[in-house]
């Protein structure tokens, strides 16, 4: 297991530079809106995250002490499903947040229960990128119907390969190890900024990440 080393101040970029960075424990994250541990899920050891029911839409995550990221890659293995207790509303929302800026974020989520719903307008709503706190999926999905979000084959619970690729304002998912992006932004709502990753949970989510890495 690869443990994340605690840099500071001007040596993260200078380890970022050179090497990638990986998170495998809860002792690497600071908590917002959520609650984590350590846990072995379906046979990986992973870290729990689960939203607080008290948490706003926006506000559930879990920082990545150390980390700064501008451009590259963001890779893990991840897992969401509804919570025992969730809303019917609840897709088991979960993905990764990066550039963050105090409350302000940039964020690419995966919907699970999307993913093989009868309804195919839902199917269509499998991925999404948003901006918090200026654009939330309503927003976007009012502004530019059908361009911040799109299909992929998903399961609620299972664990699935997420890869993101941020180049300036641009930014590609990948799943399931798919040589081609599944959704493509052009237009990052943030500009070319940098700042910490986390990892990021919807409301009424219970949520699991393993094999974390970012790569410059």
């Amino acid at each position: 297991m690869k443990i994340l080393p605690k840099l500071i101040g001007s040596s993260v970029l200078a380890f970022l530079s050179v090497a990638p960075l990986c998170a495998q424990t809860s002792k690497q994250l600071e908590a917002h809106g959520v609650s984590v541990s350590d846990t072995t899920y379906q046979g990986k050891a992973a870290v729990r995250v689960d939203a607080l029911p008290a948490a706003s839409n926006g506000q559930s995550y879990a920082i990545l002490t150390g980390s700064r990221f501008h451009n590259g890659t963001i890779e893990v293995d991840l897992a969401g499903k509804p919570a025992a207790n969730a809303s019917g509303g609840a897709r088991g929302f979960i993905g990764i947040a990066f550039r963050m800026q105090g409350d302000r974020y940039e964020y690419i989520y995966l919907r699970p229960t999307n993913g093989r719903a009868e309804d195919q307008v839902r199917r269509n709503h499998s991925t999404q990128y948003g901006a918090q706190p200026e654009y939330d999926y309503e927003r976007l999905r009012k502004e530019s119907p059908e361009k911040y979000e799109s299909y992929v084959d998903l399961e609620p619970g299972t664990w699935t390969h997420y890869r993101i690729v941020i180049q300036g304002t641009k930014a590609r998912l990948y799943v399931h190890d798919a040589p081609q992006p599944c959704l493509i932004v052009d237009d990052l709502k943030l500009g070319d900024s940098e700042g910490p990753v986390a990892l990021w949970v919807g409301p009424g989510t219970e949520g699991y990440f393993a094999n974390f890495k970012i790569t410059p």
